[in-house]
């Protein structure tokens, strides 16, 4: 008999929501989807490591790498049918705009416990898994230990005109937080901006992506930076030519998390991964491999940890989180390349 084709279009619509509830069960069907702003080499290092102790879910685990930004807007724009079962890597402020348009739910509690307290999100809808030291770093074949800059309003100085390129703040996560700290530290965002504006002087241009940064600093382009703690070492250990300055003053220290995505189509699963990424042993090798500092209690401290000389600058992330959206857009309209 001939299916009629109102009949094969409801077949087809029936099939396409089972697997997007997860319930299509496979050998190839996809059993966990992570959306991630991680970089891609750590990514696919612990879902390789998820998958080895997991066999039932080779070659089954699908990553979306996103910008942190552009994460956000997708998790949120997905909400009344999530395509996803976890959220990796996301400030606090990014996370707290999921849990303001209700896109977060909470993990299992053996892997809530896992985290200290002063690092769970509200509601422990979250959970920071790291916390990312925000440093400078420059090219130390242009520029001499004794001229680099040593602290954040060294920037600012008449001799380090043209002497940065600095990743767009807008489409960053990273830099978002990064201004926004500096702004949070003066306690008065006029001062802020006022730095924001000697810093915009004395830059050469913004970068549309990390990538690009890294390639423009071995060109020689520009000397000087600033970025995380930890890709400025991964790159610096691929043969990048960088020195990491830890700016005298501190480093904004941004906790960044993970979180389980209200109704994914694969909960039991992203419950399991969680619990896996937030394994000492997981985060150990994090640690040792990717300079990661975690948030998680480790056997011992890593050993680079100390070659860098951690200092902390105090912010207010509370506030950040509130007034970021604001900053941002303040520099975009009316600082952001009228130096």
């Amino acid at each position: 008999m001939r299916t009629r084709p109102a009949a094969l279009a409801l077949l087809i619509v029936l099939v396409s929501t089972l697997v997007a509830c997860g319930l299509a069960s496979g050998p190839n069907s996809t059993a966990l989807t992570i959306y991630t702003a991680r970089p891609k080499a750590i990514a696919r290092s612990v879902v390789d490591a998820f998958e080895a102790a997991n066999p039932e879910f080779r070659g089954r685990v699908r990553i979306l790498t996103l910008g942190a930004s552009e994460l956000v807007h997708r998790v949120r724009a997905e909400t009344h049918r999530p395509q996803a079962d976890v959220w990796w890597g996301g400030t606090s402020q990014q996370f707290t705009q999921g849990i303001q348009a209700g896109v977060l739910t909470e993990a299992r509690r053996d892997i809530v416990a896992r985290v200290p307290e002063r690092y769970r999100g509200p509601d422990e809808l979250w959970l920071a898994e790291m916390r990312t030291a925000e440093i400078i770093f420059y090219n130390h074949t242009m520029l001499t230990a004794d001229d680099a800059p040593k602290d954040w309003d060294d920037l600012v100085t008449p001799n380090m005109r043209e002497k940065l390129l600095i990743r767009d703040v807008a489409a960053s996560g990273t830099m978002r937080s990064i201004i926004s700290a500096l702004i949070a530290r003066s306690g008065d965002p006029q001062v802020g901006y006022a730095y924001l504006r000697a810093l915009d002087r004395n830059t050469k241009d913004y970068v549309a992506n990390p990538s690009d940064l890294y390639l423009r600093i071995r060109r020689q382009e520009a000397p000087v930076s600033v970025w995380n703690l930890q890709d400025v070492l991964i790159q610096r250990g691929a043969g990048a030519p960088l020195t990491v300055v830890m700016p005298a003053s501190g480093a904004p220290m941004l906790p960044d998390g993970v979180g389980k995505i209200k109704n994914g189509p694969h909960r039991d699963a992203a419950d399991l991964f969680m619990e896996f990424l937030l394994r000492p042993s997981t985060q150990h090798m994090l640690s040792d491999k990717f300079f990661q500092i975690s948030t998680v209690a480790l056997p011992r401290e890593p050993r680079w940890l100390a070659e860098v000389g951690l200092r902390e600058m105090p912010v207010d992330w509370t506030t950040v989180s509130r007034e970021e959206s604001g900053w941002v857009n303040y520099w975009v309209q009316n600082i952001k390349n009228r130096g």
